[in-house]
């Protein structure tokens, strides 16, 4: 059973972008989503440095763009599909719930929304390795965090003000590595209500399609056959954690047994190489990995 996952934010790194410009048809594709979107797509996965595609605006319209364009040279049907935050949209393309384009026009307002809304305050990510999880998480409610990435593998990343943070790291919880990461606000926390309710208008006159795969929601790592529920999950998403747990337990109990992620592929095969252990995994970082994906098929 495959199941093919699309990479969230802080996946992106500078050039990442430029051996798939020579799989033949991608940077047409690509160029004709940048119109769709308003941004250079291109230039900003070739020749942008790294705070460059730190920019939300930016890098969520260009994940999604990437994820797509994998997909589409990899050309497999999967059983299952998922997304981590903004990988769900690339998810719901790839399920049939919206079209690419329908995707990358939500992402664009997505993108803006949650810059806007990180504006307001100053806010941030903190990555919290190791530890107990009950009292990893009691910590980050002591602090008045939230727990926005319950990623699995002893991986929980906590967001909330800058102050709340500093506070974490000078009481962190036991055995605990703490990773301050370089994103632009707290991310699936209440900070982002404002980009949650832009997105819930932006999204008012789509029409979604159920899904043709099983499609998972981060929300509780659910199956969700509805399209018109997928788009809210969705919604709801950007202000709520990420269960990406969730999602691989899901993915263990209908006996997934390859995964593939897409374009710029590797921290979700990392995460399932120690959460669904069992499950051979290929990360598409270039088009090189296109070839040992379809041998794993």
């Amino acid at each position: 059973m495959l199941a093919i996952v699309a990479p969230g934010q802080g996946a992106q790194t500078p050039g990442f972008l430029t051996p798939w410009l020579e799989v033949p048809g991608l940077a047409d594709r690509l160029s004709a989503w940048s119109d769709l979107v308003g941004l250079d797509l291109i230039a900003y996965g070739t020749t942008a440095d790294a705070e460059e595609i730190r920019d939300t605006a930016v890098a969520q319209p260009l994940l999604v763009a990437a994820s797509l364009a994998a997909a589409e040279a990899l050309g497999v049907t999967p059983d299952v599909v998922a997304g981590h935050s903004v990988g769900e949209l690339a998810a719901a393309a790839l399920a049939g719930v919206l079209t690419p384009e329908q995707a990358l026009t939500l992402v664009r307002e997505r993108g803006q929304a949650m810059a806007k809304a990180a504006a307001v305050t100053a806010t941030g990510m903190t990555a919290v390795v190791g530890g107990d999880e009950a009292e990893v998480l009691a910590a980050i409610e002591r602090h008045g965090l939230t727990p926005a990435n319950m990623n699995g593998s002893g991986q929980i990343v906590a967001g909330g003000t800058l102050e709340q943070l500093a506070a974490f790291a000078a009481d962190p919880p036991a055995r605990a590595r703490l990773i301050p990461l370089k994103v632009a606000g707290a991310f699936h926390t209440v900070h982002m209500a404002p980009a949650s309710e832009h997105l819930r208008q932006a999204a008012a006159g789509l029409t979604p399609a159920d899904p043709r795969v099983t499609l998972l929601s981060n929300a509780d790592g659910a199956a969700v056959t509805g399209g018109a529920e997928f788009l809210g999950r969705l919604v709801a998403q950007v202000a709520g954690p990420v269960r990406w747990d969730a999602c691989m337990a899901t993915m263990t109990g209908l006996g997934v047994t390859t995964m593939i992620e897409l374009a710029p592929g590797g921290t979700l095969t990392g995460l399932a190489r120690r959460g669904m252990r069992g499950v051979t995994t290929v990360a598409l970082k270039t088009p090189d990995d296109l070839n040992a994906a379809r041998e794993v098929l």
